[in-house]
């Protein structure tokens, strides 16, 4: 069976397993050989190809199209360039990185289960049309809830719970407003996605916009 042939669930699987065993040797790595900083450089990968994928989105955009969203292109192509940097540093902390991961992957299968089981008013259909506020809710809950586990096991903030529940709630918002601001922009654009990368799931930026208020704040947290 060719690629070309296989469901988009089937590919959406089948990219989710490769980026997991990426992920599994990237542990890996941090573990045995922490002073190459895996994680860092897989995180800084990641955000320039993401970044190249919205400079070929905008140059394919037409010259009308980009002309009359312009601000907001540039703006979101600097807040990019941000999250470059941002991941540069957080990704030296690979405990921090583990941890925003299990939040976002937290918010974003919690919003998506919510959404499914309890619908409801949708939050901004212009921008998304399967975001509803019962999903921004079960990302909520599911977000912290991860947050509040790697507290339990790690318990890197000593023993202030709060605080692990305080910032679960605040990074599964800002994941789930990065994911906004990216339909946005391919809104704007005209666009489904900002690239065919990973099968079925589209771009690197369609999987990994959750990521991009997070890491500045996180830079601006830890400094």
């Amino acid at each position: 069976m060719k690629l070309s042939e296989l469901s988009n669930t089937s590919l959406r699987i089948l990219s989710s397993i490769a980026m997991f065993a990426i992920l599994g040797l990237i542990i890996a790595l941090e573990y045995y050989l922490p002073q190459i900083h895996a994680v860092r450089w897989l995180g800084v990968l990641i955000v320039i190809g993401a970044m190249y994928e919205t400079l070929k989105c905008f140059k394919n955009a037409e010259h009308e199209t980009f002309n009359k969203h312009a601000p907001y292109f540039i703006a979101f192509f600097a807040w990019l360039i941000l999250t470059l940097v941002s991941v540069y540093f957080v990704g030296a902390r690979a405990w921090i990185m583990l941890w925003l991961l299990m939040i976002i992957v937290g918010a974003d299968v919690g919003g998506w289960l919510f959404g499914k089981i309890f619908g409801g008013d949708k939050m901004w259909e212009r921008l998304s049309e399967h975001k509803t506020w019962a999903g921004q809710i079960g990302g909520i809950l599911c977000g912290t809830l991860m947050s509040v586990i790697f507290f339990l096991c790690l318990k890197p903030f000593g023993n202030d719970a709060m605080f692990a529940v305080l910032l679960g709630i605040a990074i599964s918002l800002l994941s789930q407003y990065g994911d906004l601001t990216a339909s946005f922009i391919k809104r704007c654009l005209g666009v489904k996605d900002f690239g065919n990368l990973l099968p079925g799931h589209g771009g690197i930026l369609d999987r990994f916009d959750g990521w991009i208020y997070v890491l500045p704040f996180i830079w601006f947290f830890i400094r």
